[in-house]
């Protein structure tokens, strides 16, 4: 098989930790080629989002087109989106361009700030509801996000079965992030029923470290480099787990920021 040529679709961070450009590293990492599609230019650091500029829905639908008549894309991440415009035309170029039929997709729904902020708003939501979510083979939500997802008042506590099964009947695959939950362990629940009825836990120690910005991107990014590489998603989602595990624990090799935000994992712990 030649080198996968993956694609991310999502917005920036000047600081390396999150977005594209978490996205791209962990996409070399596991040995593919990284493509990007950019729908918003963040001013970040470690500490927070200090502003964005979002890009239109044309420029989104050029930048997309032109990449996929040219480039054989053969899995695809979706992150930020931000605006219900921009998640139409996504959704729109996914169901229609021949290019892309039968390429493994995945979506991180991001919705919800570390600070627990909704980072877009209600008509957003319900076009990433009912015209995206149909639209990929797994979903990454985390407990927040899972909550915005689904219309409840309060999170839920932790990843649990029942959750990720509501989330399944919303017309995709689901891997139910508990990192933000409490506990010595950061359990996840994979449920895909195009390879099994039944969820899947997966498992990992809770890693003590404050360097945990990009996390979810990593997480996403991961899974979908694997999945050209691996048999199935619950193959390439435990890789990836793996490797975001592994990721955090070296993240205290690197030195991003002034020590009081939330650095960086470490992307290229294998290679370094």
């Amino acid at each position: 098989m030649s080198t996968p040529n993956v694609l991310t679709i999502a917005g920036t961070d000047p600081s390396g930790g999150a977005g594209i450009m978490a996205d791209l590293k962990a996409f070399g990492a596991l040995r593919t080629h990284g493509c990007a599609v950019v729908t918003a230019v963040v001013a970040q650091n470690t500490r927070g989002v200090a502003a964005v500029t979002q890009m239109t829905s044309q420029q989104v639908r050029t930048q997309l087109e032109n990449l996929v008549d040219d480039v054989r894309i053969d899995a695809l991440k979706i992150g930020m989106l931000g605006s219900a415009a921009v998640i139409e035309t996504v959704a729109d170029v996914l169901a229609d361009h021949p290019a892309l039929r039968g390429v493994p997709r995945v979506l991180d729904p991001v919705m919800v700030a570390s600070s627990g902020d909704r980072l877009i708003d209600e008509d957003a939501v319900t076009a990433l509801r009912e015209r995206l979510v149909p639209e990929v083979d797994v979903i990454t939500p985390n407990l927040a996000e899972a909550a915005v997802l689904l219309d409840l008042d309060d999170a839920p506590r932790e990843a649990s079965d029942d959750v990720a099964r509501a989330l399944v009947a919303l017309g995709s695959g689901v891997l139910l992030k508990g990192g933000h939950g409490g506990g010595a362990k950061s359990d996840d629940v994979l449920l895909v029923p195009a390879e099994s009825d039944e969820p899947a836990r997966l498992s990992a120690p809770r890693i003590d470290t404050r360097n945990t910005h990009g996390t979810g991107c990593t997480l996403s990014a991961a899974m979908t480099a694997l999945r050209p590489q691996r048999d199935s998603w619950a193959q390439a989602t435990r890789e990836a787990k793996e490797y975001v595990t592994e990721a955090l624990a070296a993240s205290g090799d690197l030195d991003v920021g002034r020590g009081d935000g939330h650095g960086p994992v470490h992307h290229f712990h294998a290679w370094w």
